[in-house]
């Protein structure tokens, strides 16, 4: 590995590596923003943050001058380094600088910095403190603030609400660039990843939850840089195909015709619900009551047997969350749909089938905005503590 390494900061008192925090910086080509984000991070570290540090830019084959900045940032900054990655993409670089690392608590941010930086002293010290095992930044909890593009924002709540209803993801945020773990904690999950792109942060955090690290929240500002490389559709691809291939690991690789198994008798369950409950009630209560029965014996199924929930307690928790996100979308969809029946003109089928969507799309907003609240606060641990 070709690599420039400095020493690693030391505060006066301690020893190098006595709580050291180590923040990976992944970068690809970004010699115009990265050494002004180097200089404000370390500034900011050392004026705001309790523990020693060391910045580690990772490189992950910039064909620009990213590579020769870096390493002149390390020979003249005694608590920055420079390491060139073996591996292509984002999710590669920040598994192999935290791989290779001997800090107490790993962490990493986007070069953008796009997140504000207040929130990084208390994402270390929830993990610095045993708290928890990891901490992750949040932008969809109360004291969270977002400013976005309609269509990232859009793709990023997709995602997220893929990840809760499909996979069981107890985490509102998958995606924030901005992460802390204690590096004994996830160093073994890192070896269970296999994603290195974009998808890297919900893999690792899904085979976290199941492995019962607990999983912190912090909300935070985020300000979206608009000359981000980030292309949004693809990378959401991307994201889907990866998800398919976590599931599959997750079950044995029976996922793909489980999901279908399951998927055809529910939707028979319902239709067979459906006719029979139309015959005696009007075809909303009928609709409604189908659905019920459908989605909660979907879910019942895909989660005790795909997914291992054991024990009533928490086969009723899911239960619970399921109805919630159900009764959310169901409402607003059904209030969407009655409007459009009110108006009394034709509504074409498109125009329709986007008003139905949006209403579900907003349904999966305010489920998470109402999941990310514990008496006005954010939940503070999510997952299973280790016995």
């Amino acid at each position: 590995m070709e690599s420039a390494t400095h020493g690693v900061v030391a505060r006066e008192g301690t020893r190098p590596l006595a709580n050291l925090t180590e923040i990976a910086i992944p970068i690809h080509n970004e010699e115009k923003v990265l050494v002004a984000s180097i200089h404000r991070l370390r500034r900011h570290l050392q004026k705001h943050f309790p523990y020693p540090f060391v910045i580690t830019i990772a490189d992950n084959g910039s064909t620009d001058r990213s590579w020769e900045l870096a390493t002149q940032l390390a020979r003249e900054l005694p608590d920055v380094r420079a390491i060139r990655v073996p591996v292509k993409g984002r999710g590669g670089a920040i598994r192999y600088a935290w791989m290779h690392s001997e800090a107490t608590v790993v962490a990493y941010m986007d070069v953008d910095l796009s997140i504000d930086l207040d929130a990084f002293a208390p994402l270390v010290a929830a993990v610095m403190s045993g708290h928890s095992d990891i901490a992750i930044g949040t932008r969809y909890a109360q004291g969270s603030f977002v400013a976005r593009s309609a269509k990232r924002a859009f793709f990023s709540r997709a995602l997220n609400s893929l990840l809760r209803n499909v996979l069981g993801a107890r985490f509102s945020d998958a995606m924030c660039g901005f992460k802390a773990a204690r590096r004994e904690s996830i160093q073994p999950i890192l070896r269970m990843v296999t994603d290195n792109r974009w998808f890297f942060d919900p893999e690792m955090l899904l085979y976290a939850q199941r492995s019962g690290l607990r999983i912190h929240e912090v909300p935070v500002v985020c300000i979206d840089d608009p000359d981000s490389s980030v292309h949004v559709i693809r990378d959401a691809a991307d994201d889907l195909r990866a998800m398919v291939g976590v599931a599959r690991r997750l079950t044995g690789g029976l996922t793909s015709p489980w999901f279908v198994a399951v998927w055809m008798l529910c939707t028979a369950l319902y239709a067979v619900l459906y006719v029979a409950l139309d015959r005696v009630l009007p075809m909303w209560w009928a609709n409604a009551l189908a659905l019920v029965v459908a989605v909660l014996a979907n879910t019942a199924a895909l989660r005790t047997f795909s997914f291992g929930v054991r024990g009533a307690a928490r086969a009723i928790r899911y239960q619970l969350a399921t109805w919630l996100d159900f009764a959310l979308r169901l409402v607003l969809s059904s209030m969407a749909i009655t409007a459009l029946f009110l108006i009394g003109a034709s509504v074409p089928a498109p125009v329709e089938a986007a008003v139905v969507f949006g209403s579900i799309a907003i349904a999966s907003w305010l489920l998470s905005r109402l999941l990310s609240r514990r008496g006005g606060t954010v939940e503070p641990s999510y997952g299973v503590h280790r016995r």
